[in-house]
């Protein structure tokens, strides 16, 4: 059983877009897609530097536009289900059925608006912490005034809150924990600093109509499934301000059944957690168009027929 998913924001790096560019229809497509949003996605994507790419606003429609260009680049595809970290839940919404291209996008580009607003109101971030044991380390990151706002599986938890805060952790950080890495997010996300967010959301949410998800859509929220296209989209919408479980997501996955992993572009990240969290399972990160050759090869292998 073949389950594809979609990574979020930070996997993003300067020129990335450059190769699929190259590929038949591919320019057409991001162009037009820029013209929906109002946003050069083609410039973002090729031309700018880490800073322009790193602002939310920017870097979140640019994410779910490269998670769909890849797999229109990958062809034909019915994994048994799909799944998405933080802003890549929209791609996996497309890949369900549950929104379209352009809806998904002009979404997404209003919660991106809507997040940099939020965090511009106190100077927060997010630091991954490597190593140590949850049930140590979420009560620590609490003592200090941090929120667990990813909870990644595989020895990783990133921690959200204000700058102040997150130096703490620097400095006293929970036992077991080897490394403490800022993350290149603007603001402290799937916290309470992002309540802004999820009113200007909902309000942009009201002009979608969701379909029915026609595969298995795997929620962050608790990595349950969810089963109408109605929730799907509520939980869009209120995932803005909530902790990612992307370790429930996994064990759903297994739960499942299944054996490989595809993950879009810019891939990587969760692969690299997949690869210690699910052994056993066959993983291809979407990077390159060079990696298309052997996701397909595990399409073929892992799809049932």
């Amino acid at each position: 059983m073949l389950v594809l998913v979609a990574p979020g924001q930070g996997a993003q790096t300067p020129g990335f877009l450059t190769p699929w560019l190259e590929l038949p229809g591919a320019a057409d497509r991001l162009a037009a897609w820029s013209d929906a949003i109002g946003l050069d996605l083609v410039h973002y994507g090729t031309k700018a530097d880490a800073d322009d790419i790193r602002d939310t606003a920017v870097a979140q429609p640019l994410l779910v536009a490269a998670g769909l260009l890849s797999a229109a680049a990958l062809g034909r595809t019915v994994p048994g289900a799909v799944a998405g970290h933080s802003v890549g839940e929209f791609t996996a919404a497309v890949f369900a059925g549950v929104l379209d291209d352009t809806a998904a996008l002009k979404l997404v580009r209003a919660r991106g608006l809507a997040m940099a607003d939020a965090a511009a109101i106190a100077p927060t971030g997010m630091s991954a912490l490597l190593g140590g044991d949850p049930e140590v380390t979420v009560p620590h990151l609490e003592k200090l005034g941090l929120t667990p706002a990813n909870v990644n599986g595989a020895g990783q938890i990133v921690a959200a809150g204000t700058l102040e805060q997150l130096a703490a952790l620097e400095a006293d950080k929970p036992e077991g924990v080897r490394r403490v890495v800022p993350l290149k997010v603007a603001g402290a996300f799937h916290t309470h600093h992002m309540a802004p967010a999820v009113a200007a959301l909902e309000r942009a949410a009201q002009e979608v109509t969701p379909a029915e998800p026609a595969v298995a859509y795997v929620s962050n929220k608790d990595g349950q499934t969810v089963a109408t296209g109605a929730e799907v989209l509520a939980r869009l919408v209120g995932q803005v301000a909530n902790p990612v479980r992307w370790d429930l997501c996994m064990e759903t996955f297994q739960a499942l059944g299944a054996t490989a992993l595809i993950e879009v572009c810019p891939g990587g990240t969760l692969t690299g957690i997949a690869k210690r969290a699910l052994p056993g399972v066959a993983t291809v990160a979407l990077k390159t168009p060079d990696d298309l050759d052997a996701a397909r090869t595990l399409v073929a292998e892992h799809t049932a027929v």
